[in-house]
């Protein structure tokens, strides 16, 4: 059985200060210690100085949609409604005339004039072919006319408007349209882009969330099957997002019947359901799961053996799944609910009385620092929605973390780009300096807090017979105490612009086998 020494690096293994080689056998960590003590092997790699660390995982991924924005029409620069139609009209000129041109990103929180264009303005610069285009945060759409007339569902759905600018009920129906249109081809081409950009991230893991509204079985089954080091690619575990369908979820391989197991919207598209109403206009936003609803759930999820969650973002979807968990803790004991680890996704709007139910239950947060960074503080889009105060307080990871809740950082990829250096940042440099981090504490949550959010505690480590599943980084910007320097030292330069280079990756490793070497 072939081994391989990686020799000369600078190791994060707390456990073994001193380390500064690594023997990899048979998939797993066979030894680690100084050079001069190391092993004979088969295999010898200098790692000339190179920082080495547990391979990160991204804990909320929509690989294919992040596959087609990698390669396809990404409208996050458009900065107006002109720059969005325009980067259309140049992309329809490269697409057959039966196209259906799909682009994702554009966020009109940041626009001078924040309308958005029409259906028929799509049709125009678009000649006529069908247009899907995801707002920022993939909760709702612009369609053309075009596409509309082919998806004749949406008319009477919530959230429609001839406008084209879908939203709720309305827009899953246009989605299932565009998506539907898409060959098994283009999907595994999709998904093969995206997690071959994962691994040149470091990433060695992602948790794909999947389900009714988001993508289908097929979507979700073939890319389980993609994915793995055996072809070459990060491993992939699945969060099946239908309500009392636990069953099913196993049967699709899934970890979970949770993850985009939507309770409420976002606040990007004024559909996250809320206790007081977005500021101006939208109401409260909606609510898509009762506390009746959660509590027979994740029952459901104990007697077929599996996770459950939800994907919850306004305070008054938090409440009324937090309730659902208490709900079920009556029937079940709050002893197996908390063995069973549930995840809430995103959990942006959580007060003390909810962060005190996490830890009662046991739940994880699975969030996203990026979410901060591109929509927190005094300015920005969480500002416009919810005002500053409500705003200040989004994303307590500091505060989660602070009392014992388990974290798992991810990117929700497409809606935010997958980058884990850059989510560690975030996490450290919060807009509220109440939430910020520590590095270690956000590096964890990015490694092995996703690891033990599915139960496999001895994972996301560099220790004596733990996987070997790592990645080997560049730090531009030195290291010290084991992780790279990832703020600036100038106080005035910390926050979202923050100068300071970033580690970049020259080799991941999952269970042995090199995903990625630059």
């Amino acid at each position: 059985m072939e081994s391989t020494l990686y020799t000369g690096g600078a190791l994060y293994a707390p456990a073994e200060p001193q380390a500064t080689a690594l023997l990899v056998r048979a998939g797993r960590i066979a030894w680690l210690g100084p050079d001069a003590d190391a092993p004979a092997a088969d295999v010898t790699v200098d790692l000339g100085g190179a920082l080495v660390t547990p391979a990160f995982v991204d804990a909320h991924v929509h690989a294919t949609d992040t596959g087609l924005v990698l390669t396809g029409l990404d409208l996050s620069a458009a900065a107006s409604a002109g720059e969005l139609l325009d980067a259309v009209a140049l992309y329809a000129t490269t697409q057959p005339a039966d196209a259906i041109i799909m682009g994702h990103g554009w966020d009109e929180s940041k626009w001078p004039e924040q309308v958005p264009p029409t259906a028929a303005e799509l049709d125009r610069v678009a000649g006529g072919r069908r247009v899907y285009l995801t707002q920022a945060s993939v909760h709702s759409a612009l369609a053309s006319s075009a596409l509309l007339a082919a998806a004749p569902r949406a008319a009477g759905e919530p959230g429609f408007s001839d406008t084209g600018w879908v939203r709720e009920e309305a827009h899953h129906a246009v989605r299932e349209i565009a998506l539907g249109s898409l060959s098994a081809a283009q999907r595994k081409a999709a998904q093969r882009t995206a997690l071959t950009r994962a691994g040149q991230l470091g990433i060695g893991a992602v948790h794909e969330c999947g389900g009714p509204g988001t993508s289908d079985e097929d979507d979700f089954t073939g890319l389980l099957a993609l994915a793995g080091p055996e072809h070459g690619l990060p491993e992939v575990f699945g969060w099946w997002g239908e309500l009392m369908a636990a069953a099913k979820a196993k049967e699709l391989g899934a970890v979970g019947a949770g993850g985009d197991l939507y309770a409420d919207g976002a606040l990007g598209s004024r559909t996250a359901y809320l206790r007081e109403p977005f500021l101006g206009g939208g109401g409260c936003g909606f609510s898509y799961v009762t506390a009746e609803q959660a509590r027979d759930h994740i029952v459901d999820c104990a007697r077929h053996g599996t996770q459950g969650g939800f994907h919850a973002i306004g305070d008054a979807a938090l409440a009324e799944v937090l309730e659902g968990f208490s709900g079920a803790a009556k029937v079940l004991g709050v002893d197996v609910v908390r063995q069973a680890r549930h995840r809430i996704e995103h959990a942006e709007l959580v007060d003390k009385p909810m962060i005190a139910a996490f830890v009662e239950m046991g739940i994880t947060a699975s969030m996203q620092p990026a979410f901060d960074r591109l929509w927190g503080g005094p300015r920005q889009m969480y500002a416009q929605r919810l005002g500053v105060a409500r705003s200040m307080d989004a994303n307590p990871m500091g505060a989660l973390h602070g009392v014992g809740v388990t974290l798992a950082f991810g990117s929700d990829a497409p809606v935010t780009p997958m980058d884990p250096w850059g989510s560690v940042r975030a996490a450290m440099s919060h807009f509220n300096p109440a939430h910020r981090m520590a590095l270690r504490s956000a590096f964890a949550a990015h490694t092995k807090g996703g690891w033990r959010s599915i139960h496999r505690d001895g994972e996301g480590v560099l220790a004596k017979d733990a996987p070997a599943t790592f990645a080997v980084w560049q730090t531009p910007a030195g290291h010290a105490g084991g992780l790279p320097h990832l703020v600036s030292q100038v106080p005035d330069e910390r926050g979202p612009d923050d100068p300071t280079p970033l580690p970049r990756c020259l080799r991941t490793v999952v269970r042995g086998v090199t995903i990625f070497e630059e």
